[in-house]
């Protein structure tokens, strides 16, 4: 179970009734408040949302639609669920304002990471963000866009530094692999996996405080907790 701050109302677009009835038991255990809409204009009228599940495949709309219109309107996290795997579909969907990818089957642990990594980034950015951050011995300055240590500057690369800031912004919270590489690497192929596993091992090093970049076997990375 969820504590309290991270139980949500999550409004699941699907319309496979035995996935849909199988994926709200599952979501409801873990203290979730599901509504489901079977159609994309279903999903276009309902309300009180905090979270969408959408799945592409919809019966009166393509889903990427729907996905455009349900983001021009507001600022929710939304998570596509869909069994289409390629990556022309991931591109489009994030391109078109998803905020993560998971592509059927998948398993409800790695759904509900998913779900607390969104709406950890969702929640830090609808307030104006710190421009300084405390991150074990570190400070990060966001504007600035440095790394301090006792007042002594840590070089890094571009990439390094927006890696890092994308851990920081999540508070602790588990980002994706595909989370950090649609939002630094701005791509959704598999291949540039690697890069960021070297870019982690680059960052981890020059940092020089182990552990403070925890690797989440299967899902992503987060950053140690205070």
């Amino acid at each position: 179970m969820l504590p309290l701050e991270m139980s949500m109302r999550i409004l699941l677009v699907e319309d496979d009734d035995r996935f849909a009835d199988a994926l709200t038991t599952a979501l409801r255990r873990h203290g979730h408040r599901v509504e489901r809409a079977r159609s994309g204009g279903e999903a276009l009228i309902a309300a009180g949302a905090e979270l969408v599940l959408l799945d592409l495949g919809l019966p009166d709309m393509d889903g990427v639609d729907v996905l455009r219109r349900i983001r021009a309107d507001s600022q929710i996290g939304i998570i596509v669920t869909t069994a289409r795997g390629e990556e022309a579909q991931r591109v489009r969907g994030l391109r078109a304002g998803a905020d993560d990818y998971i592509v059927k089957p998948f398993g409800i642990a790695e759904l509900e990471a998913r779900i607390e990594a969104v709406m950890r980034r969702v929640r830090s950015h609808r307030h104006a963000p710190a421009e300084c951050a405390r991150v074990g011995s570190l400070e990060v300055d966001h504007v600035r866009r440095s790394v301090r240590r006792d007042g002594a500057e840590i070089p890094l690369t571009r990439k390094e530094f927006d890696l890092l800031a994308t851990l920081v912004r999540a508070e602790g919270a588990v980002v994706t692999r595909e989370g950090i590489l649609a939002e630094v690497w701005r791509t959704t192929w598999g291949g540039a996996t690697r890069s960021l596993e070297v870019h982690v091992a680059s960052l981890r090093a020059k940092l020089s405080e182990p552990g403070l970049i925890e690797t989440v076997r299967g899902i992503g990375y987060r950053m140690r907790k205070s």
